[in-house]
């Protein structure tokens, strides 16, 4: 079964705002074996509108239009709709009643005759009751297609994916299943880990497809699976999940929508009861930021210090100034120094230390733009290594920060 999202407004396609409603829309699908075959965003123009709707029609089972139904004339869908149905609009009772309401509950006392005009909807639609806001949402049968037409509000809009659009796809539609299982990797990039897994992927059952999601330092693997009986479909995907443990287990952190890779350290750090520092410098606290942003992170972590500046490396961390001179301030002496001078000072277990040239300029050191020294302390020993992580500093942060939890991860998973 496909879906067509069509979006309308001319805020979206100038970029004042980010289409949120149709990722809502499209998971939400999605999950009752949906799938969405394209979306569509188009300006509040009548040509446009009627193009879309007339394209929709011809390829796709159910359309999800949202936009376009305020009270005001730049607001044009439901005319359009009815040049597109042949129908006319009519003042549903129910409707106006509830607007009727919601202005009495606002304290704003009789409502205009443009806020009346929220009670017009097509004669042929079925009226969707949109308990949060004024304009109702419409579901309209034409042949064989379904057309859903809702407020652009994502709360209003939400709503009404939840409790009214998607019950009556349930009971009007027959669907298929479509199961996903994503894996989270690290330390493969896309053409090597595809190199890796060729076989497996060549052998997958025709009802499961893999793609591969790429991310900064990380490949996120899902697998779909779609039919008819539910049961098949679990056991193919675990099935297929064992073998590709069996052949990548190593590299795989997670399953997305259970633990993120920081996630994972931290459950690691709380079980075995071993503490961690974080001295940064490129990364500008965006480890510590990471971890303390998940609840119960006091039970492990003991702190962390920005030593942005090479001085602040020398005063606060210890950081020999011959290191400094002779090796780099970007150096993989001086991220070992970091770690192990901020174990000292935070008295923890395990210590990460950053140091790297994150850009656009070099400076106080002469080393390309993109290269990062991470260095980890553990109770025994500290070592470091030395990546170029490219030339946007955005990125290379980023990165950073992502090969510093690898890194940490793969140490405290060895207890």
């Amino acid at each position: 079964m496909l879906a067509e999202i069509i979006t309308i407004g001319d805020e979206i396609l100038i970029g004042q705002i980010v289409d949120t409603n149709s990722a809502f829309i499209a998971k939400e699908l999605n999950k009752i074996g949906v799938s969405v075959h394209q979306i569509t965003s188009i300006q509040d123009n009548k040509k446009q509108i009627l193009q879309a709707l007339a394209e929709a029609n011809a390829s796709v089972d159910i359309v999800i239009i949202t936009g376009g139904l305020g009270p005001t004339k730049d607001d044009i869908t439901k005319h359009t709709l009815c040049e597109f149905f042949q129908d006319n609009l009519v003042e549903d009772a129910d409707t106006l009643q509830h607007v009727k309401d919601l202005f009495a509950s606002f304290g704003k006392g009789e409502i205009t005759e443009i806020n009346r005009k929220q009670a017009l909807v097509p004669s042929k639609a079925t009226v969707l009751h949109n308990a949060i806001g004024t304009a109702p949402g419409m579901w309209i049968k034409n042949e064989k297609t379904v057309f859903v037409s809702l407020p652009g509000v994502p709360s209003e809009m939400k709503r009404l994916i939840t409790n009214e659009v998607v019950p009556q796809i349930i009971t009007q539609f027959n669907r298929p299943h479509i199961l996903h299982k994503t894996f989270l990797t690290y330390g493969l990039g896309e053409s090597a880990l595809s190199e890796k897994i060729e076989d497996w992927e060549n052998a997958l059952p025709n009802f499961i497809s893999l793609a591969y999601l790429p991310q900064m330092g990380k490949v996120r693997l899902r697998l779909t699976a779609k039919g008819a009986d539910l049961d098949t479909l679990k056991n193919a995907i675990e099935d297929e999940s064992k073998r590709l443990y069996e052949l990548i287990g190593d590299i795989i952190f997670g399953v997305e929508g259970e633990e993120t890779l920081e996630e994972v350290v931290a459950k690691l750090f709380t079980e075995k009861k071993k503490s961690l520092a974080v001295a940064e410098s490129c990364t500008g606290g965006k480890i510590a930021g990471k971890i303390t942003a998940m609840p119960g992170a006091s039970v492990y972590f003991k702190g962390g210090v920005v030593s942005y500046e090479t001085q602040t490396k020398i005063d606060v961390l210890g950081v020999s100034e011959e290191t400094v001179k002779t090796d780099s301030v970007v150096s993989e002496a001086v991220a070992e120094q970091m770690a192990l001078g901020v174990k000292k000072v935070m008295k923890s277990d395990y210590a990460i230390a950053t140091t790297g040239n994150a850009g656009p300029l070099k400076g106080d050191s002469n080393v390309e733009v993109g290269t990062v020294c991470i260095a980890i302390a553990t109770p025994d020993k500290v070592y470091s290594e030395k990546f170029a992580m490219g030339n946007f500093r955005n990125m290379v942060v980023q990165r950073a920060v992502n090969k510093a939890f690898e890194m940490i991860q793969k140490e405290i998973s060895k207890l």
